[in-house]
């Protein structure tokens, strides 16, 4: 199932680096080392500011940031089946969805480089005010400086990608920790910025503890932007830890779907029986809780029930998985919990297929103006309260086991635009007023 193991240094400063400290990746779905990947910690950041920091000195034009961003996308499309091959390794991702990984990192590079070449100010007119007639203003956008990037594992090519690549479209230099369990993609993508031409200490790439890592980010003035996603216990700490610093959070969410009286129930369940177990929910836009119209109710469920039962669990490099491991053993322990403890009836899966946790999904039992939903697909130790429409309407709440072992990025900030994540990262705006 998995590659042999291979050794990979970090990205500092433009030089690959052995720290002589070493941790070990394995495959989520055998347990097999998939690879090794040198450790950092508190002094490696230091030096990769450093390096960002002298980096920024000598700025890049943006008509050479959108050509290296061109030149990723290309990269990625060339090893494209290599780097989809590599996300199934480290994420047990299966490799059809890896596929759509490795497709969406080259559009988000794509986008990014397009961005490049348009990021500009506006002309303001000041003659709203006595005093600004004949005035006009202007602003300028400029990097923000150095940015500090925390992904997850859950799309370890993909949210790498929504990191670096807006951030260089912008002119901003990177410091960035991928997740220790899924750093290979990041690595490899950072070999692509390198091949492409990315000056050195433009991106430099750190796996290792969170706490020495982000630590030094969120402590070191030079540092004016973080980006995490990940669960939102951690994002809001660390916001409140860097009270000066401009900090944007992707976080999780519940992700419902409402079916009412006049949708096509085939077709919802269709899309909810893929969208809920997709990647075995490891997403924050996997379908957590669905509300259905008790006119639809029976109907809904008698369709959905087998399209769970069909989706095929197994090896993630098989070309006919649906749906393979989660991430690691103590996640699956704690889904098999939530699915023991639920209220409802198990009406799909519920149990493990080998190691391997079988799609499940459970109605729930309860009925009060505050519906409560199991939830046994994220990062939740206990169920949520999720508002209930007007009495009658409603049978019941289906609560999907997706399976997922992270909370992620909200569905809002998730579904924005390259375009968007450009502009909220890097830039800051200067008025500067001029005879018109």
């Amino acid at each position: 199932m998995v590659a042999a193991a291979n050794e990979k240094r970090l990205l500092l400063g433009g030089e690959w680096i052995d720290t002589g400290d070493w941790l070990e990746v394995r495959s989520p779905y055998s347990g097999d080392v998939v690879g090794r990947v040198a450790k950092a910690g508190a002094d490696e950041t230091r030096r990769a500011i450093d390096a960002a920091e002298r980096a920024m000195q000598n700025p890049l034009p943006a008509h050479k940031r959108a050509e290296i961003l061109v030149r990723v996308a290309a990269g990625l499309g060339r090893r494209h089946e290599e780097v989809a091959r590599v996300i199934s390794d480290e994420a047990g991702k299966p490799l059809k969805a890896a596929r759509v990984e490795a497709a969406r990192a080259m559009s988000t590079y794509t986008f990014a480089a397009v961005e490049a070449r348009k990021l500009a100010g506006e002309m303001v007119p000041m003659d709203a005010a006595q005093a600004g007639e004949g005035k006009l203003a202007f602003t300028l956008c400029r990097p923000i400086g150095i940015v500090g990037a925390i992904s997850p594992f859950n799309f370890p090519l993909n949210l790498v990608a929504h990191k670096i690549a807006p951030a260089l479209a912008a002119g901003c230099a990177v410091v960035l920790k991928p997740a220790s369990q899924t750093p290979m993609s990041a690595l490899l993508l950072a070999e692509l910025e390198e091949e492409a031409g990315l000056p050195a200490g433009w991106l430099n790439v750190l796996v290792g503890p969170a706490a020495e890592i982000g630590d030094v980010l969120v402590e070191d003035e030079r540092v004016k932007l973080i980006t995490f996603t990940g669960s939102s216990g951690v994002g809001w700490k660390l916001k409140e830890r860097a009270p000066k610093k401009r900090v944007n959070l992707e976080l999780g969410n519940a992700t419902p779907v409402i079916v009412t009286a006049d949708a096509d129930v085939t077709a919802a369940a269709t899309k909810v029986s893929q969208n809920a177990f997709a990647f075995a929910g490891q997403s924050c836009i996997s379908v957590q809780r669905v509300y259905v119209e008790r006119d639809v109710y029976d109907a809904f469920v008698k369709t959905l029930v087998p399209l769970v039962n069909a989706l095929k669990v197994g090896d993630p490099a098989d070309e006919e998985t649906d749906v393979g491991p989660v991430i690691d053993e103590d996640a699956r322990e704690r889904i098999i919990e939530w699915i023991k403890k639920t209220s409802g009836e198990v009406l799909a899966g519920g149990d493990l297929d080998g190691e391997l946790i079988r799609p499940s999904s459970t109605p729930s039992t309860k009925r009060s103006s505050s519906q409560t939903a199991r939830v046994t697909g994220s990062r939740r130790e206990s169920s949520r309260a999720a508002s209930t429409p007007p009495s009658g309407r409603h049978k019941s709440s289906t609560s999907v086991a997706s399976r997922s072992t992270r909370r992620r990025r909200s569905a809002r900030t998730r579904c924005r635009t390259a375009e968007s994540r450009i502009r909220a990262i890097p830039a800051r705006g200067r008025i500067t007023p001029s005879a018109r």
